[in-house]
């Protein structure tokens, strides 16, 4: 890395004084101010063997999607950071003056597969964990209930990039991938396998489909829906670049192609702010959406359309939620469960919770009030020189 003055130009602004000074910034404690790289064809190279100063790591999980295993009361987390899948009892309770709570067993490790995964799954039947790989796997891995350690798969099917969201049709045995980008909702079999290809898909100019972070079914109405972040963009036709408010999109459970969504939920008024994951009550029928940026949790009636606000809202500071991505509705003991990406902590509220309110029980994988560094898949660094500060695209 080298760092130097650009030539100055009437339109330029000159670069501000350093903050801090050469001596005593970010770079001085690497002796040298530049390292430089040999071609591979000049046959030259360097070995640089000195350990890092220090080193910036969140070594906490970070949960990015929760569900939960009515039949054997076991709470499943997934973790973005480590690369697992940690499994809890549902009563699990992290009291304040405990660092945190153990998992009774946690899936993890290279044979595993498992890398930034995000979407969840687990079959109500049998007990199988599903988990979708959003940045550099592409595939839905498959893992037994009784599953622990560094396990291979019992099942992998190759999905399109960026794959982030499930959603299962136990009734027509259709598993459903919500794709970011270009964004697209693929249907396969439910027990399809390797290169299967899928029954069908839903994308296009039409769907308003938009950066697809959660998908839910309502088997009984037949209806599918899609929380987007409101990118929209397909680098395969050029202009379609743009930017939209976060929306709900309302589907029929079996369409395909480019079709049009029977309603979407958009505007202001929502108060969607990069929605994440979403759940539908299937008693009801209502959409809880995990409300990143938010801080909250959001409850539309299925048949909400327009720019119309929450029927509720779960926000405040006695709820604890910080950056939640993940969201589960336990029908069965009429729980909500929420994953925080924010701060390694898993929480559950009664199912009609509505407002300020304190969650239940907590399970919390990290200290008291800890803050997670939020890293995604990092791929450039830059030195702001200005600042003396380091910043990190995720």
């Amino acid at each position: 890395m080298s760092i130097q003055d650009l030539r100055m130009s009437p339109d330029w602004c000159p670069p501000a004084a350093p903050a801090v000074p050469e001596d005593s910034n970010l770079f001085s404690a690497f002796g040298n101010s530049s390292v430089y790289a040999g071609s591979p064809q000049s046959g030259e190279t360097g070995i640089i063997t000195r350990p890092p100063i220090r080193t910036i790591r969140d070594k906490d999980p970070i949960y990015s999607a929760v569900a939960v295993d009515t039949r054997f009361d076991e709470v499943i987390l997934m973790d973005n950071n480590m690369w697992g899948l940690r499994v809890f009892n549902r009563l699990d309770n992290t009291e304040p003056d405990a660092p945190f709570t153990d998992p009774k067993r946690i899936i993890s490790g290279p044979e595993t597969d498992i890398q930034f995964n995000n979407g969840l799954y687990i079959d109500p039947h049998n007990g199988d964990i599903y988990s979708v790989e959003t940045d550099t796997g592409d595939k839905v891995v498959v893992f037994p209930r009784d599953a622990k350690g560094n396990i291979k798969p019992a099942r992998i099917l190759a999905t399109p990039h960026r794959g982030f969201a499930l959603a299962v049709d136990e009734d027509k045995q259709e598993l459903f991938v919500g794709v970011q980008y270009p964004p697209e909702v693929a249907v396969y079999r439910k027990e399809a396998s390797g290169n299967e290809k899928p029954l069908r898909s839903l994308q296009g100019e039409s769907t308003r489909l938009s950066d697809v972070h959660g998908i839910a079914i309502d088997p009984k109405n037949k209806l599918l829906y899609a929380a987007n972040w409101g990118h929209v963009s397909d680098y395969r036709i050029a202009g379609t670049g743009r930017f939209e408010d976060p929306s709900i999109s309302a589907y029929p459970l079996n369409a395909e192609g480019d079709a049009a969504p029977l309603r979407v939920i958009q505007g202001p008024k929502t108060q969607m702010n990069w929605p994440a994951q979403m759940t539908i009550d299937p008693d009801t029928g209502d959409l809880y959406v995990a409300n990143d940026m938010g801080h909250s949790v959001l409850v539309f009636k299925g048949t909400d359309q327009g720019n119309v606000a929450p029927r509720r809202v779960i926000k405040g500071n006695r709820t604890g939620l910080a950056n939640p991505s993940g969201v589960f509705v336990d029908s069965k003991n009429k729980e909500l469960w929420v994953s925080n990406f924010g701060n390694s902590s898993a929480e559950v509220f009664p199912l009609n919770a509505d407002g300020n309110v304190a969650p239940l029980r907590t399970i919390r994988s990290a200290p008291l009030n800890k803050v997670s560094l939020k890293f995604g898949k990092v791929e450039a660094l830059a030195y702001d020189e200005g600042r003396d500060q380091v910043w990190v695209p995720n």
